[in-house]
């Protein structure tokens, strides 16, 4: 994340995305397929399965990720080969983000579920402890219900965020606010 100065001259925070050109690896349609999308590839496979190899032999290319997106009307002047880059959005646009959340591992109720601390006077033994779990009668634990547990590493959407910065020849995003997901990793920008 870095920060910004906006037409009103206020300084704004934006994260930098590495917005590398999307190579379309396939149209899919009604007739074959039995619905519309497109799928694209991007970054270069080191070592790619032989799979993969023959799925993107048209377009002499191994991408390393891919993805589909579906989409109500197919534009005609789309092939597979073509090259969608950062230029798609223009500054002002509504995007929503989507990102694996940071991965913080097996964590208890107060980190969690921001449950409050036991007391530490008069007797209290259970400080960071959750409680009671549930009434006799039933005699079984709700699904559902908030305890210790993996926290993070989700699939998490942020929505209705604003294109600020675009570089083409960087190939760099810059969106206003923060995106879900650690360093490095993989998000996915569609429009609002």
């Amino acid at each position: 994340m870095t920060s910004a100065i906006d037409d009103q001259g206020a300084a704004i925070a934006i994260t930098l995305l590495s917005a590398k050109p999307n190579v379309i690896t396939q149209i899919k349609n009604m007739e074959v397929d039995g619905y519309q999308a497109i799928q694209v590839g991007f970054e270069d496979a080191k070592n790619p399965a032989k799979a993969q190899t023959g799925h993107t032999k048209e377009i002499k290319a191994t991408p390393k990720i891919t993805r589909e997106f579906r989409l109500s009307e197919l534009p005609e002047d789309l092939k597979i080969g073509d090259s969608l880059r950062a230029d798609l959005f223009s500054v002002g646009d509504k995007v929503d983000v989507t990102g694996l959340s940071k991965g913080k591992g097996f964590a208890g109720v107060i980190k969690r579920h921001n449950f409050h601390r036991g007391r530490k006077t008069h007797g209290g033994r259970s400080y960071r402890r959750p409680g009671s779990i549930g009434s006799m009668y039933p005699q079984r634990i709700f699904p559902g219900k908030k305890m210790a547990g993996q926290m993070g590493h989700e699939k998490v959407t942020t929505k209705r965020l604003t294109v600020a910065l675009i570089d083409t020849e960087l190939n760099v995003l810059g969106i206003k606010g923060s995106v879900p997901g650690p360093k490095k990793g993989v998000v996915l920008v569609r429009g609002a």
